[in-house]
């Protein structure tokens, strides 16, 4: 239904940040991510809040209290809430020294305090916070079983500590990240941890990537040199995935993908995020979606409140347009108006 006013429809502010530096291009300031957001609208609908990414240049992780609480009047004053946070983890990584895993738990406490403040302030009503392991996947092949044994570990310290702030924490499916390279590994990494307040964040371009075996061709479910057109294969291999991490799934990016791999400035390659409207996109976004918005019978499941679209690694010609937001916001409108609810 075209009236529909759930999941609640965000935009992310880190691909202001994701990709861009010093060997790339330069980052979009956060007010700026912030602004496109709020200006954007098609037919009246506007975006209803913001994913956060709490890192520099954007957010500094160690901010006042003070600090928070402005960062929560700057989004609300542009009539947006607060949804998922992204953790600053990557000086932690999972697979590296006790002192490294120290710190990754440390970055969760700090993500989960600027959550308690957000709630407190009313801006964040919803969301979970968003990790990964921070480590690479040659390094996890090096020893399977005891570097999943590991990152479940630190995930579990992670896990327990936001759980004292009633926070969720959803592990994002995405190729470059050791224990999250493949579909199967994701799954074994989670059950693991064994712990009620984790889960899985998905997002459809890095999904989609599992299907290609990219970092663990063991695992790939469509035949080398896969025809496209074949959408019928192609559905069959997102059934087999989604009702695999369904289950875990806690969070959700709308998002495109090409079927290539990409990387810009410092960050690995991983699954290509194209534009809403890249005639080059593998996806039928909206009714793909459905594969994670609605279990194996086709009904809602209603897991979560919002989804957020993500689209990382874009030239910043393309993201300092008003347009591409409002073409980015329609497709999320799409995606709600199949699969959302009142």
């Amino acid at each position: 239904m075209k009236d529909n006013t759930y999941p609640k429809l965000h935009n992310a502010s880190w691909p202001g940040i994701v990709g861009k530096g010093l060997d790339s291009q330069p980052p979009i300031s956060f007010d700026k991510m912030l602004k496109m957001t709020a200006d954007a609208e098609v037919n009246g609908v506007k975006f209803d809040g913001i994913d956060i990414g709490l890192f520099d240049p954007h957010v500094d992780i160690n901010s006042s209290d003070d600090d928070i609480k402005r960062l929560a009047d700057k989004i609300a004053g542009h009539n947006l809430k607060i949804g998922t946070m992204v953790a600053p983890i990557w000086g932690g990584p999972t697979l590296g020294s006790d002192e490294n895993r120290k710190t990754f738990v440390s970055m969760v406490q700090r993500a989960c305090h600027f959550g308690k403040i957000f709630r407190e302030h009313g801006v964040r009503q919803y969301g979970v916070i968003r990790i990964d392991s921070a480590s690479a996947p040659e390094v996890w092949y090096k020893d399977p079983i005891n570097s999943t044994k590991i990152i479940a570990k630190t995930f579990r310290e992670a896990s327990d500590v936001a759980a004292d702030y009633d926070e969720k924490l959803a592990a994002e499916g995405e190729i470059c990240w050791a224990g999250m390279h493949s579909w199967k590994a994701m799954v074994e990494t989670l059950e693991a941890v064994d712990r009620p307040n984790i889960g899985f964040q998905a997002d459809m371009s890095h999904t989609l990537l599992y299907l290609l075996g990219y970092n663990a061709p063991e695992h790939r479910i469509l035949p080398e040199n896969f025809d496209w057109s074949d959408r019928k294969t192609l559905e069959a291999g997102l059934k087999t995935v989604t009702d695999v991490l369904r289950p875990w799934t806690i969070d959700f990016h709308v998002a495109q993908n090409d079927g290539t791999v990409h990387g810009t400035g410092s960050h690995d390659k991983t699954g290509r995020h194209c534009l809403a409207t890249d005639p080059n996109g593998k996806l039928d976004v909206a009714k793909d979606a459905g594969y994670w918005l609605r279990d194996g019978n086709g009904e809602l499941t209603k897991v979560f409140q919002h989804i957020c679209w993500d689209g990382c690694m874009f030239d910043n010609d393309v993201m300092l347009k008003q347009q591409t937001w409002n073409d980015i916001l329609a497709t999320l409108i799409e995606v709600r108006t199949l699969h959302g609810w009142n």
